[in-house]
């Protein structure tokens, strides 16, 4: 194969789909294929199990999250007031 520098992951699909949309297919598939952080044991070794479903491989912890990525935007969000309204605790 060895044409794949620039396209990365998305070199299957060959010449469809257009350049926008498989620059945003990569983008969202090298976060969601990379190791993140565990929301238990604060290492970098959480790996997606299935669509939602992610797995920490240090200390075996499964929780479930985004779609492609453990811990999503509206998440952090929520959380964030949630603290906010009850006090920090």
């Amino acid at each position: 194969m060895g044409r794949t520098k620039k396209v990365g992951v998305t070199g299957r699909f060959g010449a469809r789909y257009g350049r926008k949309a498989k620059r945003t297919v990569k983008k969202i598939e090298e976060n969601m294929k990379k190791k993140h952080l565990c929301p238990q044991c604060d290492r970098v070794a959480v790996k997606r199990v299935s669509s939602g479903i992610w797995k920490c491989r240090k200390c075996d912890a499964v929780f479930t999250g985004g779609a492609y990525v453990p811990v999503t935007p509206m998440s952090k969000t929520a959380s964030r007031n949630i603290k906010r309204i009850v006090g920090g605790l």
